[in-house]
C-alpha cells in the first residue's frame, strides 16, 4: 500500500496558529493586518483571473476548428452592425 506524503507538512494546530498570529501582529502592527489581508486577496484574485485566461487560450489552441468558426460568426455579426451604424450616420449627415 502506498502512503501519501503531505506536500507542505502537517497543518498547524490551534497553538501554532496563535504563535503565527502573534508574530504577524508584532511584525506588521494591528492596523496594517487588514490592509495586508485585503491586498493579498486582491493579488490572489488577479492570479486566478490570469490563470483562467491562460487556460482558455490553451483550450483555444487545442481546439482551433471550433473556436475559429464561432469567431467568424461573431466577426460577421460585428461587421454587419458596424456597416448598419455607418449607413445610418451617412443618411443623417446628408439630410
Amino acid at each position: 500500500m502506498a502512503q501519501m506524503i503531505p506536500l507542505f507538512g502537517p497543518v498547524p494546530g490551534g497553538m501554532e496558529m496563535m504563535v503565527i498570529l502573534l508574530i504577524a501582529v508584532l511584525l506588521f502592527g494591528a492596523n496594517k493586518i487588514p490592509k495586508l489581508a485585503r491586498s493579498t486577496g486582491e493579488a490572489m484574485g488577479e492570479f486566478k483571473k490570469g490563470r483562467q485566461e491562460v487556460e482558455e487560450e490553451l483550450q483555444e489552441m487545442q481546439n482551433p476548428d471550433t473556436n475559429t468558426e464561432s469567431r467568424s460568426v461573431n466577426d460577421a455579426s460585428t461587421d454587419v452592425n458596424t456597416d448598419t451604424a455607418t449607413d445610418t450616420e451617412t443618411e443623417t449627415n446628408t439630410e
